[in-house]
């Protein structure tokens, strides 16, 4: 991805006059990363700038889509997904950015002013007086509705005094000093030309930001300086400008699935296929097919043309689900639950399954049982395709999250997302019915169930903090089983074959209906597909990894702590959970490393918990 500054009047007045017609190349990263690192709202490095990615209304993208996916389509409510723009377009055209923060300081005299008022020399961010370097500010502002603002430094100086008309801001010369005398903020001061001044010390507190009348202005400079929320009120976090909480991503995906995953299906969508196809009779469809050389080589017959055409057109008609509404748990919406019927059924090996392959592991009379487990598919060819929605600043995403709390990537009128297509295998893996349900039973009524209404009251707390008037929480004994087993099997996958564990990921299917999980490739790179997963699946190889991984859950280098914890992670969502144990790298786990629990899932003696795999079960 190309980044780019957003106007030619903008690079001039920074001094990086371009040639006519041409926005200067700021730099570049990854088209994953603009999904999952660097996308619409956040902050990039580049030297020793920092720049704020633009929103959707800005980027430059063709007609046609470059990703289709009519089931997440239909989920989302757009029209389809594009490619975050290559890192040297031939258009000459990428992402474009904007300065942020606009504060800052210098070097060498300490100036604190906006990036315009050091009259640099064109080319160079060099302070006009001194002729040092001058750096961004450290530090920004955000609220949890992921609204960002510059650091309130004459704010926080003057300690709620207010600015007169007469403009007493203008009129103040701020410098930035550091002492030195130790690392903490308190060596951090800020000096006004009118005498006052103040240590960053306790900038990093809500409450004291509160007490002294900062709040959120609502501002939104991502989409522009008039695209503001004014009124939020909200409290705001004071952040340093490259730490992980200034913006976290919502991203939401879907496999592709039959009748999509076809080589015809993909066809047919296409975009200048599409438009001769959709709407028409079935002799203009089986006409259009045979001028396009389709029915030439007997792969596909008038038939099965038409066929796709009419499955499209009945997914259009659908009504689009409503994304400001989603369901309460996405491990258990429709999406989910599609995807579950396929995983847990037979797709053959053919030329014309293109994106889905699922079959039976290979069971013979001498194959080892995998307790606890149902059925073991291999899914040897898949396909995800992943879209950035929104993002969060200050507080990670998580199950149930109230739409408030999530940042728009544009002001209105974008019919599409931006979105990357993963290739990979992966390992379906669905749990013992019966014996689920006995130990569910079991755990309810035992030492566990108090445990688990703890996390649940924390959770809905946590919800309702975060601005949901009506909260839902999934947390069940059965969502933390196979959530937590996931994790397990991650971990031992990374050490028995190989994989990083960042080049694993899971997909959860967790309903009344539904107990069963994806263990896949989440990365099409060397650790894509390669076949290294679809052994793991195999009878044998799964019995012994889940023997090992089970062995080494039993114990924890943090116990007795970590297994008698009735709170631990974020915001206390997890209960015997840490990183020596069962947590996995942030790009691995969908629910952000939340809502673990290793004693459901081995047990434990001394808190009287009865695991899903008692250690009768080795």
């Amino acid at each position: 991805m190309g980044l780019r500054s957003g106007s030619r009047r903008r690079l001039e007045q920074e001094g990086q006059t371009p040639p006519q017609g041409v926005l200067a190349r700021l730099g570049a990263v990854r088209r994953a990363q603009q999904i999952t690192t660097y996308g619409v709202g956040s902050m990039v490095a580049i030297g020793d700038q920092s720049f704020l990615v633009s929103g959707l209304d800005s980027w430059k993208v063709g007609r046609d889509f470059d990703i289709r996916e009519p089931r997440l389509e239909g989920d989302l409510g757009v029209r389809g997904f594009h490619l975050p723009p290559a890192s040297d377009p031939p258009a000459g055209d990428g992402v474009r950015v904007r300065r942020f923060p606009t504060t800052y300081s210098c070097q060498g005299c300490g100036a604190l002013k906006p990036y315009s008022g050091f009259n640099s020399p064109k080319g160079r961010g060099h302070c006009g007086n001194c002729d040092r370097a001058v750096t961004p500010s450290r530090f920004i502002v955000a609220c949890a509705k992921g609204h960002l603002s510059e650091f309130p430094y004459w704010e926080w100086t003057h300690r709620g005094q207010e600015a007169t008309s007469s403009g007493s801001t203008d009129r103040c010369r701020m410098k930035l000093i550091s002492t030195g005398r130790t690392a903490s903020l308190r060596s951090i001061v800020i000096q006004c030309s009118c005498g006052k001044k103040a240590s960053l010390e306790g900038a990093f507190s809500g409450k004291e930001m509160r007490r002294l009348g900062i709040v959120c202005e609502g501002r939104r400079p991502w989409l522009g300086d008039d695209a503001g929320q004014p009124g939020c009120g909200e409290a705001v976090q004071a952040l340093q400008r490259g730490a992980s909480a200034a913006w976290f991503p919502v991203v939401r995906s879907a496999l592709t699935i039959p009748p999509w995953h076809k080589a015809l299906m993909q066809l047919v969508m296409r975009r200048e296929h599409r438009r001769h196809l959709v709407g028409k009779d079935d002799a203009r469809i089986t006409e259009y097919a045979a001028d396009e050389g389709w029915l030439a080589d007997g792969r596909y017959s008038g038939a099965d043309i038409v066929d796709a055409v009419r499955t499209l057109e009945a997914a259009e008609r659908e009504e689009d689900a409503d994304p400001e509404n989603p369901d309460a748990s996405e491990l258990a919406d429709a999406l989910r639950v599609e995807e579950y019927r396929q995983l847990s059924s037979t797709t053959e090996d053919t030329p014309e399954n293109q994106h889905f392959v699922c079959v039976p592991a290979d069971v013979t009379p001498h194959s080892p049982v995998v307790p606890g487990v149902e059925q073991t598919m291999l899914v040897k060819r898949l396909r995800e395709v992943r879209a950035l929605t929104a993002f969060t600043r200050v507080t990670a995403p998580m199950p149930s999250d109230p739409p408030g709390c999530r940042a728009r990537l544009h002001r209105g009128g974008v019919s599409w997302l931006p979105a990357i297509e993963v290739i990979g295998e992966g390992v379906f893996v669905r749990l013992d019915t019966d014996r689920l349900r006995a130990w569910e039973s079991t755990v309810q009524a035992g030492p566990a169930g108090p445990r688990l209404a703890g996390l649940r009251q924390r959770h809905l707390k946590t919800l309702r903090e975060r601005g949901d008037a009506q909260p839902q929480s999934p947390v069940s004994p059965r969502l933390l089983l196979v959530h937590t087993l996931a994790h397990a099997l991650i971990n031992e996958w990374s050490l028995d074959c190989g994989y990083p564990a960042a080049s694993l990921r899971e997909r959860l299917y967790v309903s009344d209906e539904m107990a069963a999980f994806l263990l896949y490739t989440a990365t099409s790179d060397s650790a894509g597909s390669l076949g290294g997963i679809i052994a793991q699946g195999q009878p044998a190889r799964l019995a012994s990894s889940l023997d090992s991984a089970l062995r080494r859950s039993w114990w924890c280098s943090a116990d007795p702590l970590c297994m008698e914890a009735d709170a631990s992670g974020t915001d206390g969502l997890n209960l015997a959970a840490c990183h020596a144990c069962v947590l996995l790298p942030e790009t691995s786990c969908e629910l952000n490393n939340i809502l673990l629990d290793r004693a459901l899932l081995v047990g434990s003696p001394e808190l009287g918990i009865t695991g899903y795999y008692a250690q009768a079960d080795e």
